[in-house]
């Protein structure tokens, strides 16, 4: 399990952390909602390794079957492995590259709201709200955790539709039976 998990996981995360090399040089051209848009859909793709890396795990290793629970832990280790590729680049790239990013990120946010017409109370509260993220975020810890839930919530939710979708019991094998192998 560890070779596909890591083959897997690995190149999920090139690819995440790839196109995020490629596209943060322009993220002021691209602008930051498109940029999310961007981001997500790269993670999205990055992710479909999961469902390839469960069914490459259950046709080679498993002889054809899996069950539910050893899917989903092949594909939540492809999850992590990937989301901590990306973690880490980003921690490289914000710290070395972009140590303006918080700052430009809540101009844009106030922007937003001074866009919308919002009282003079409701700007003043988003500009403290960005001022206690900005001192948040520039705690390693927290910046790690925080890149760590991008990726990985849209990751899990592959994984639970991908071993839902790959599961498979042995051929000629009864649901009891099925049952006491997911158990053991």
């Amino acid at each position: 399990m560890k070779k596909t998990v890591l083959t897997f996981g690995l190149i999920s995360g090139a690819l995440a952390s790839l196109m995020m090399v490629a596209t943060l040089p322009f993220i002021e051209k691209i602008g930051f909602d498109y940029g999310m848009v961007i981001g997500y859909t790269t993670i999205v793709l990055s992710f479909m390794l999961v469902f390839f890396g469960i069914r490459s795990y259950r046709d080679n290793l498993g002889g054809g079957s899996i069950t539910f629970v050893k899917a989903f832990a092949v594909g939540i280790l492809i999850t992590i492995v990937s989301s901590l590729c990306y973690v880490a680049t980003w921690e490289v790239l914000y710290w070395n590259f972009m140590p303006d990013f918080v700052e430009k990120f809540s101009k844009h946010a106030i922007d937003q709201v001074i866009a919308s017409g919002a009282s003079t109370d409701v700007v003043n509260a988003k500009v403290q709200e960005m001022k206690d993220f900005a001192v948040m975020y520039s705690n390693p810890l927290i910046n790690v955790a925080f890149t760590f839930m991008e990726p990985f919530p849209v990751g899990l939710l592959i994984t639970l539709i991908s071993a839902a979708i790959l599961r498979r019991k042995p051929e000629g094998q009864t649901h009891r039976e099925a049952q006491a192998e997911a158990r053991a």
